[in-house]
């Protein structure tokens, strides 16, 4: 297997291990810049649609100049040809980065590019092993987005650091992944993922506008389960609804869906989850 693509917003392939950014590209030293992870499966990337609205309006959010979706809908299929002809009907991780270009010269544009890498290990254990999840607080109050929207906490942004470094604090305490709460007690999202509560046929996500990232996948299960006849709404969530539910669950693109066995010092009750997890493949089929 070929491990890593790495193609440019020209279209140009180029080889991985040779350096590629400038060394003061604004993506690279501010994170003035946007990203998406998108799941390549069957030899399909699944929901670019999806990806490339979100990215727009992270870019519009971050004032960089407008995508040309069109560029960066041909470099995806240029990339997941090439994994493809490598690799087969391998599963594979896809990044698009698209930042404000370089320091010293601005007028050369915005600097984009894709790559594609084998979906890791961990990922693919959680999707059947679930995960232990410890709670944080975010530290801003559910109105705060709205107050300050230059905080950007609608956009996907390069600058990850600090949801690296809750992710590696909850490691350092036994727990496999975060979910953020905001500083008046409601649930927010996890540091890379949506939240879901599932009860019955009625699944339940943090409401739009207390400073969370729009999923892509949450988006595409919400719709999904509507035609299939599912109830899917928004609301403010306590942890102690996700404890009441009948199950909880992380989404993402590449992850997909991962159970919660596990909140801060609660265990949750295990149960079938057959027809949600069925609900979420037919979500990204297309």
């Amino acid at each position: 297997m070929t491990d890593r693509i790495l193609v440019s917003l020209d279209g140009v392939v180029h080889d991985p291990d040779v350096p590629f950014l400038y060394a003061d590209d604004l993506g690279a030293v501010r994170g003035e810049g946007v990203f998406e992870t998108m799941l390549l499966r069957g030899g399909r990337v699944r929901k670019v649609g999806l990806h490339l609205d979100r990215l727009t309006d992270g870019a519009r959010l971050l004032g960089l100049p407008t995508l040309d979706r069109a560029a960066a809908a041909r470099v995806i299929d240029i990339a997941a040809a090439e994994w493809v002809a490598r690799n087969g009907d391998a599963e594979a991780m896809m990044r698009l980065a698209y930042s404000r270009g370089r320091e010293s010269a601005p007028s050369a544009g915005p600097t984009g590019y894709v790559t594609v890498a084998p979906v890791p290990e961990r990922i693919v254990a959680t999707r059947s092993s679930g995960v232990r999840v410890m709670t944080l607080n975010r530290g801003y109050t559910t109105d705060f987005a709205a107050a300050a929207p230059w905080q950007l906490l609608g956009a996907k942004t390069l600058s990850f650091a600090t949801n690296m470094a809750a992710v590696r604090h909850a490691n350092g305490q036994g727990f496999d992944e975060v979910i953020y709460l905001s500083a008046d007690g409601y649930v927010l999202e996890g540091a890379r993922a949506s939240v879901i509560a599932v009860t019955g046929r009625t699944l339940v996500t943090p409401q739009p506008g207390v400073g969370i990232l729009p999923g892509t996948t949450q988006w595409a299960i919400y719709a999904e389960a509507r035609r299939s006849g599912w109830e899917a709404r928004t609301a403010l969530l306590t942890v102690d609804d996700l404890c009441a539910a009948d199950s909880v669950w992380l989404i993402s693109s590449v992850t997909l869906a991962a159970r919660v066995t596990v909140i801060d010092s609660t265990v949750m009750a295990a149960g079938d989850e057959g027809d949600f997890r069925d609900l979420v493949d037919r979500s990204i089929t297309e």
